[in-house]
């Protein structure tokens, strides 16, 4: 492993004695935050990987989003980065929706109770600041022009200010926002419509301080919101029924302060604004996320209302969620089948975002009588139901999202891991910034035996030098071994009897509550071989089974997603968004 990045586990790979013409493991199109954390992620996991971005070195992005969210802190954590981001924020513990619905993320089951109101780009310079260290290669003033794939590569046509040029890689991803030229380079349609138009955006100052660092509110004819950089700017954003114009016509500050009195009852004294745009905004998704070598994640793959604060965070989740796999693909750690999880994984919660943004928008800008009483309805719903209120929270933090696991599989599995206290006293999201798979087992059971990817340069987070006799283990020519950089071994804090293994981004891959020593030392064994891909007699990923078929006489023992034959993650169904589910800390 390379000392300098703990995620590092660099070598030969398949995808790499594949095509040697190649000038990157991966090409990743655009510099939001979205491409950096995916870059990053895949940089650290060992891969050569550059960022194109369209815009020069000097120009800086458009930045929107506010607002970062506990799912989102959370993977955040798993880098490194949330405690640094937390620290120059505000945190907020009641959300209100458009001045009506309240929300309280202080009952989020979470190290991160809260939303955190900071600007998109404080995200962008810490995920800017962990690529360049784990060395992705920027080519700023590089606009994509086409690109043709193949069986073994894609090559990208760019243009910049020293002419064109042709770049090629194993796999390509399309984080270039909404007029995605990836998207278009693909075939691949946006359908969907405009929700709204002329929101005006501006950085300002105020004369008057507000009551709270972030403020909303909203009335028949106007919303708007107020939230603070924490450095005297604030960002305004409003809507005007009655001020209704194209994109490209100019807003002032006249109009800022104007939809300010409207939506917030003041203006604060607005003042000063170094930058003031209007803009509109659509609900698109595209069909597919992946067309054979090439992805999209983030905007290029979907885009919704700023209602909710929603719009950052899921290209995040997005970049989280393909990143481990493809790093798995390309080491050949994993058959190129795992990929297609991402579409099964990632499309439905961008389905579920357009429709939650869309309804909290619609429900803002209703203006008919019915449409008024019904938005009265629905607030009081929220406001009174908390198991409601509770739920709306979850998902809309992203904490209540969970994958869903084949037929039969154990109740966790899917569903995200909390951040578990360990008997080391380390934290799960501690061990997840080394990007590896985590396995939880009950203290006296040595269920993976010492190996290197267990010892050396890895933290160790073995089971005890005295195990619990009480409880049977494997022996040690029953324990797995794991390849190097794949696994982490960790026991539970307590007397928790779960076997439990966390994939790199957080959800639970597979879970067993079995008792039975053979059949736990059994499922673990298929389990373990089927995700990290490798046992003690080499065997790999294209010999393994299910997991489910060797454990398939245990109730409840086995909990990976629908495999093929080969032990790969194959197409799963679509994901259940069940914040209700038995309590996970």
């Amino acid at each position: 492993m390379d000392a300098m990045n703990p995620r590092s586990d660099k070598g030969d790979t398949k995808e790499r004695a594949a095509d040697e013409s190649r000038d990157a493991d991966v090409l990743v199109v655009g510099a939001g935050p979205t491409g950096l954390l995916l870059a990053g992620d895949l940089a650290e996991a060992g891969l050569s990987v550059t960022l194109l971005e369209r815009r020069p070195d000097t120009t800086s992005n458009l930045t929107r989003a506010l607002a970062v969210h506990a799912r989102t802190l959370e993977q955040l954590d798993a880098r490194g980065l949330a405690d640094e981001l937390v620290a120059g924020g505000h945190r907020i513990t009641r959300l209100r929706l458009f001045g009506r619905a309240d929300l309280d993320p202080s009952q989020l089951p979470s190290r991160f109770p809260f939303v955190l109101i900071t600007p998109q780009f404080e995200v962008e310079r810490l995920l800017d600041r962990r690529a360049r260290k784990a060395g992705v290669v920027f080519r700023y003033d590089s606009e994509v022009t086409g690109l043709e794939q193949d069986a073994d590569g894609v090559t990208v046509h760019l243009r910049g200010a020293g002419g064109t040029a042709g770049v090629r890689a194993a796999y390509v991803v399309g984080t270039d926002g909404v007029r995605s030229t990836i998207r278009e380079a693909i075939g691949l349609p946006f359908p969907g419509k405009s929700v709204i138009r002329s929101v005006v955006l501006a950085d300002v100052r105020l004369a008057q301080e507000p009551e709270s660092p972030f403020t909303v509110g909203a009335t028949d004819d106007a919303f708007g919101l107020l939230g603070s950089f924490g450095d005297g700017w604030y960002r305004v954003i409003g809507w005007n029924r009655h001020r209704q114009a194209d994109d490209d016509t100019p807003a002032d500050l006249a109009e800022v302060q104007e939809v300010a009195r409207l939506a917030l009852g003041k203006d604060y004294g607005i003042h000063d604004a170094r930058w003031i745009s209007r803009f509109h905004s659509d609900e698109r998704q595209a069909p597919e996320y992946r067309v054979g070598r090439v992805f999209l994640a983030g905007d290029a793959a979907h885009v919704h209302s700023p209602a909710g604060g929603q719009g950052m965070n899921t290209g995040l989740q997005d970049a989280a969620n393909l990143g481990w796999k493809l790093a798995a693909v390309i080491r050949g750690h994993a058959p190129a089948a795992l990929l297609d999880s991402y579409q099964a994984e990632r499309h439905p919660v961008g389905k579920m975002v357009l429709r939650s943004s869309g309804a909290i928008i619609r429900l803002a800008l209703v203006h008919h009588a019915p449409g008024r009483a019904a938005r009265a309805v629905a607030t009081q719903l929220v406001n009174r139901l908390r198991p409601l209120s509770r739920r709306a929270m979850r998902n809309l933090s992203g904490i209540g999202i969970a994958y869903p696991a084949g037929p039969g599989a154990h109740r966790l599995a899917g569903r995200r891991a909390p951040d578990i206290q360990l008997a080391d006293g380390s934290r799960l999201y501690e061990l997840l910034r080394q990007g590896r798979f985590v396995l939880i087992t009950p203290a006296g059971e040595p269920a993976v035996a010492q190996s290197p990817a267990n010892s050396g340069d890895a933290p160790s987070h073995a089971a005890p030098a005295h195990p619990d006799t009480s409880h049977p283990t494997p022996s040690r020519a029953d324990a797995l071994r794991p390849a190097d950089g794949r696994l982490i071994h960790a026991v539970w804090r307590g007397d928790r009897r779960t076997a439990l293994l966390v994939r790199p981004d957080g959800y639970v891959a597979w879970a067993t509550d079995a008792t039975a020593p053979a059949e736990r030392a059994a499922a673990l064994r298929t389990a373990l071989l089927h995700w990290t891909g490798s046992t003690p007699d080499g065997t790999t990923p294209a010999d393994a089974t299910s997991p489910r078929s060797s454990a398939a006489s245990a109730a409840d023992t086995s909990a990976t997603p629908t495999a093929t034959s080969a032990g790969a993650s194959a197409v799963i169904p679509a994901p259940a968004h069940d914040a209700d589910r038995p309590a996970d800390r």
